[in-house]
């Protein structure tokens, strides 16, 4: 992928779920560039999730246009929302693993949508496709951990099958929301590392949303802050001034649903 024209537009995205009342998005314009690495603040319940999840095409507004590489993502055609999220790599605070299954296997899983139906319900793969996933593992450090079950894992390892289920879908956008929460700030920093690494390396779009104001500083390239819904704060790490940190964080910001 290169580093030319936009992997992710927002165009006046609107959004409300249909158990409230309020907007979670209210007007969102966003474009961030390909092979950008882009952090998400904001305080919970701002909005942060459903963004990702727009994304994805997981939650589709009621109103704008949400595009990924230059497609819409909310299409009434299948097949070109399925297209779209092959190209969007997943990763998740609660890491979403199959803990009874191996660690091979759980990266496996990020290929599923591209192997024949005949053979992804019993969970056959070929030696190209086991050995592709064995280079994933090296890259994010697990090669040795390869035929371990999930569940006997540490945090910071399930997050890195994460991050290698992700890649197994050769994405060209990875999303991950939250994807430190869970653990102690050396391993957190060694995840953040490790991102950070596969977008240089690889020029891959790395939008990911956080509350550490400290890692926000040290990995972003660029920070969006939501305000109640909207995008209250576009900038650079070095460009975050307290009176913004106060509008985000502070007492005078207001909560969205």
């Amino acid at each position: 992928m290169t580093g030319v024209g936009e992997a992710v537009s927002f165009s006046d995205v609107h959004l409300t779920y249909r158990q409230k009342d309020e907007a979670v998005l209210r007007g969102v314009d966003l474009e961030i560039p390909a092979s950008d690495f882009c952090i998400l603040l904001g305080r919970s319940g701002t909005g942060k999730s459903t963004l990702l999840r727009c994304i994805n095409g997981l939650v589709a507004p009621y109103q704008g246009t949400v595009s990924v590489g230059g497609e819409e993502v909310h299409t009434t055609q299948r097949n070109t929302l399925r297209d779209i999220r092959r190209k969007v790599g997943m990763i998740f605070q609660g890491y979403n693993l199959v803990n009874r299954l191996t660690v091979m296997h759980n990266v496996l899983a990020g290929i599923l949508p591209d192997v024949p139906a005949y053979r992804s319900l019993p969970g056959i793969f070929t030696a190209g496709e086991r050995e592709q996933a064995l280079s994933l593992l090296d890259t994010v450090g697990l090669a040795d951990y390869a035929n371990q079950r999930a569940d006997q894992l540490s945090g910071g390892q399930k997050q890195r099958v994460g991050i290698a289920r992700a890649l197994a879908q050769n994405p060209k956008v990875i999303l991950a929301d939250e994807p430190i929460a869970s653990l102690d700030p050396v391993t957190a920093g060694e995840i953040l590392d490790l991102l950070k690494r596969i977008n240089e390396r690889d020029g891959i779009t790395v939008v990911l949303s956080l509350h550490q104001l400290n890692f926000a500083r040290t990995y972003g390239e660029r920070i969006v802050a939501l305000l109640d819904g909207r995008i209250g704060i576009d900038t650079t790490p070095g460009g975050l001034s307290e009176g913004e940190i106060d509008r985000i964080y502070g007492r005078g910001a207001e909560k969205a649903a």
